[in-house]
C-alpha cells in the first residue's frame, strides 16, 4: 500500500484525486490532507478518508477543526504544509495547491526525499531550474499530473530524451477560440469561465482563456523533459483528444489519447502502471470522427508569446511573468480589470525587470514579489 498525502484536496485535482483514491482502496492509505478555504468540503473528506494530519489556510479554521475532530493532528498556514510535505511516513506527496504557495512544499518534499505528483504549474515555471537540480540530487521521482504533461511522459515511456526532436503541447483553445480581439477585450469573468472541455478552478480556468496556461505548460515541459523552446510546439486542438505528442527524430510521432478526463493522469501519477481505473467511456474513433488542429493566434493570446519570450530569456524572467500574471488574473476575477489588460501588466512587468540569470531560491521570491507589486501599483 502506498502511503499518500493531497496538498489542496478540495480543489478540482485533489477532489477527483480522493475519487482516484477511493477507485483504489487497496492500493492508497491517506496519511495527510489540506485546504484552503472550503472548510465543509474539508470535513466531509476527513469523515471519509480518516487522515492522520490535516492543515487549513488560518489558525481560527484549525481551532474550528479541533473541536470537532479532538483526535486529529491539525495544522495551518504554510508551516502546516510544508510539515506534511516533509513527513517521511509519506511515499509519495500530490501537490495540488493552485499559485507560487505550491513551491515551498514541493522543496521540502524534495528535500525529505519523497516522491511528488506535481499539479502545480508555478512551481517549475519560477524556479524549474532550482527544483529540477534537486530532484536529480535527491534522486527522487516527480511525476507530472498535467494532462498534456503527463501525455508526453507516457508518450516517453521506453525511449530516450535524446531521441526527442520536437515536443507538441495540444490546447483546446479555451473558451474565446472562435472570438474576434476587440470582443475577447470586453469579456466579462462568467465567459472567461465557461471553458468548454475541462472542469477546473478559477485562476487555470481563466489561464486557459487567455491561452497563459498553455504558456506556462511550454515553461514546464522545457524543465521537466529538458526539451529546447524551439523545439516545442503548441497546436489548438479544439475536442482535446489528443492530449499532446511527442516527434521522434526518425519522424515518428507517439500521441496520447482519450476522452476529456483528468482521472486518467491523476491515476498515472499516483500508480504509474496500467490499471481499471474510473469509468469515462470507451474510446471510439468512429464517433469522434474529426479531429482537427490550428495554430494559436499570437495576436489574439499574447499571453503565449510572453511565455515563451520569458522562457527563452530564463532568469528570473519567468518568476515575474507568473507572479505579474497570477496578481493580474486575482484582479481580473475580481472585476477590477479587463481581460486584455492581463496581458498589458504582465507584458509591462517584464519590460521593467533586471533580470538575474542564475538566480537563488532568495532571487526567485525577490522576483514574483516584485512583479506583483508593480501589477497591484498599476490597478
Amino acid at each position: 500500500m502506498k502511503t499518500i498525502s493531497i496538498l489542496g484536496s478540495t480543489g478540482s485535482i485533489g477532489t477527483q484525486a480522493l475519487e482516484v483514491v477511493e477507485k483504489n482502496k487497496d492500493k492508497f492509505s491517506i496519511y495527510a490532507l489540506s485546504c484552503g478555504n472550503n472548510t465543509e468540503l474539508f470535513k466531509e473528506q476527513i469523515q471519509k478518508f480518516r487522515p492522520k494530519k490535516v492543515s487549513v489556510k488560518t489558525k481560527e479554521a484549525a481551532l474550528e477543526l479541533e473541536k470537532e475532530f479532538p483526535k486529529l493532528e491539525v495544522l495551518h498556514g504554510a508551516e502546516g504544509l510544508i510539515e506534511i510535505a516533509q513527513d517521511g511516513i509519506n511515499n509519495q506527496i500530490l501537490v495540488a495547491l493552485s499559485g507560487f504557495a505550491g513551491l515551498y512544499p514541493t522543496l521540502a518534499a524534495i528535500n525529505a526525499k519523497i516522491d511528488i505528483a506535481l499539479a502545480n504549474k508555478e512551481t517549475l515555471v519560477t524556479a524549474g531550474d532550482i527544483v529540477m537540480q534537486r530532484v536529480k540530487m535527491q534522486g527522487i521521482n516527480l511525476l507530472p499530473v498535467d494532462s498534456e504533461h503527463s501525455a508526453i511522459h507516457q508518450c516517453l515511456c521506453g525511449h530516450s530524451f535524446s531521441k526527442i526532436r520536437k515536443l507538441i503541447i495540444t490546447a483546446s483553445g479555451g473558451p474565446f477560440r472562435e472570438w474576434g480581439i476587440e470582443d475577447i477585450k470586453n469579456a466579462t469573468c462568467s465567459q472567461a469561465l465557461a471553458h468548454p472541455k475541462w472542469n477546473m478552478g478559477k485562476k487555470i480556468t481563466i489561464d486557459s482563456a487567455t491561452l497563459m496556461n498553455k504558456g506556462l505548460e511550454v515553461i514546464e515541459a522545457h524543465h521537466l523533459f529538458g526539451v529546447d523552446y524551439d523545439n516545442i510546439d503548441v497546436v489548438v486542438h479544439p475536442q482535446s483528444i489528443v492530449h499532446s505528442a511527442v516527434e521522434y527524430i526518425d519522424g515518428s510521432v507517439i500521441a496520447q489519447m482519450g476522452l476529456p478526463s483528468m482521472h486518467i493522469p491523476i491515476q498515472y501519477a499516483l500508480l504509474p502502471e496500467r490499471t481499471e481505473g474510473i469509468k469515462t467511456g470507451s474510446f471510439d474513433f468512429v464517433k469522434v470522427q474529426n479531429l482537427t488542429f490550428e495554430a494559436p493566434n499570437l495576436e489574439k493570446f499574447p499571453c503565449l508569446r510572453l511565455a515563451y519570450e520569458a522562457g527563452r530569456q530564463g532568469g528570473t524572467c519567468p518568476a515575474v511573468l507568473n507572479g505579474a500574471n497570477e496578481e493580474a488574473v486575482m484582479a481580473f476575477l475580481d472585476d477590477k480589470i479587463k481581460l486584455n489588460d492581463i496581458a498589458r501588466l504582465t507584458e509591462d512587468a517584464l519590460s521593467i525587470h533586471k533580470k538575474i540569470q542564475t538566480p537563488t531560491l532568495s532571487d526567485v521570491i525577490d522576483a514574483d514579489s516584485e512583479a506583483r507589486e508593480f501589477v497591484r501599483s498599476r490597478i
